[in-house]
């Protein structure tokens, strides 16, 4: 029986990949999703209310939040010039 007890305990200590991602993600301090689209609807709520700048407020609100992110800068624009 002690030895199962074992094994139970050295598969819960092996690393997950998803907690590595997660972990990973945070290190970079990128913007979460959730910072994210608060960020766009409040930028949305700045422009009147107006529909069809849903993308322009997403994408305006990732480049602000990754500037105010520290050691984030650089991370979200690659690639998009």
């Amino acid at each position: 029986m002690k030895s199962k007890d074992t094994r139970n305990e050295a598969r819960e200590l092996e690393t997950n990949p998803i907690q590595l991602r997660a972990e990973d993600t945070s290190a970079h301090q990128t913007p979460r999703h959730e910072d994210i689209c608060h960020r766009a609807h409040e930028i949305y709520l700045e422009r009147g209310g107006l529909p069809g700048n849903e993308l322009d407020d997403w994408l305006q609100a990732e480049r602000e939040l990754e500037r105010a992110a520290p050691n984030g800068a650089g991370i979200l624009d690659q690639g998009r010039g």
